[in-house]
């Protein structure tokens, strides 16, 4: 077996600009396909199919489809993903103390105030 760096090891997991984004907006409940969609305005409908299923294939989240019609299918943080929220939260935190020039916080999406209190 191949001796790799921790921190590569977990950059591996969630490169690219978008999976620390779904993982956020996953943090507090299972959400389906089109919220993600309209929450993460900005991402195409590919890239958001692509990174869940890298995501899923990595152990991150969990892909859940209900037997209804119209289909329904929601993903949430597996016991990995959540593992993943003690860096989430230190990115907040570093965000809050060094971002002068955007005065960040969360004002809409209270997303980062439940990771504090994890």
């Amino acid at each position: 077996m191949e001796e790799r760096c921790p921190i590569e090891a977990t950059l591996s997991l969630i490169s690219g600009k978008w999976k620390i984004l779904i993982l956020k907006e996953l943090i507090k409940e299972p959400v389906r396909y089109n919220l993600l969609m309209k929450k993460i305005s900005k991402i195409s409908a590919k890239v958001l199919t692509h990174q869940l299923r890298e995501m899923e294939r990595d152990g991150l989240i969990m892909r859940k489809v209900y037997a209804e019609i119209p289909p329904r299918v929601e993903y949430s943080l597996t016991t990995k993903g959540k593992s993943m929220l003690r860096i989430l939260k230190e990115m907040a935190i570093w965000g809050l103390e060094n971002d002068k020039k955007h005065l960040s916080k969360c004002p809409t999406c209270k997303q980062c105030e439940f990771i504090e209190n994890t």
